[in-house]
């Protein structure tokens, strides 16, 4: 699962504290890209959990779908049965005994 693959956090990020140097870096600058990135992630994050929906939707779809199908494809065979009877009993009736003869 992807969340297991991932390090960090949205609120990791924004927790993060940096040690400053001699010559680091601007601590404003550091925060400003650190808030993009938080964003990015929880946008991230928004994304992967509404294709997982989608996803576990598409499923259920697929699912129903091939239930409809074998339903329907067990229902043709006895479908097939009647049909077949049914013309059986019209021929006799119409043709009664001629065609035993």
């Amino acid at each position: 699962m992807l969340s297991d693959k991932i390090k960090l956090t949205a609120k990791e990020i924004l927790e993060k504290e940096f040690k400053s140097g001699m010559r680091g870096y601007k601590p404003e600058d550091v925060d400003k890209f650190l808030d993009v990135v938080i964003k990015d992630y929880e946008t991230f994050y928004q994304e992967y959990d509404l294709l997982m929906q989608e996803n576990a939707r598409l499923k259920r779809q697929v699912e129903e779908v091939g239930k409809k199908q074998q339903t329907s494809s067990s229902n043709t065979g006895s479908t097939n049965f009647d049909i077949l009877r049914r013309l059986s009993n019209l021929e006799k009736h119409v043709f009664g005994s001629k065609l035993y003869e």
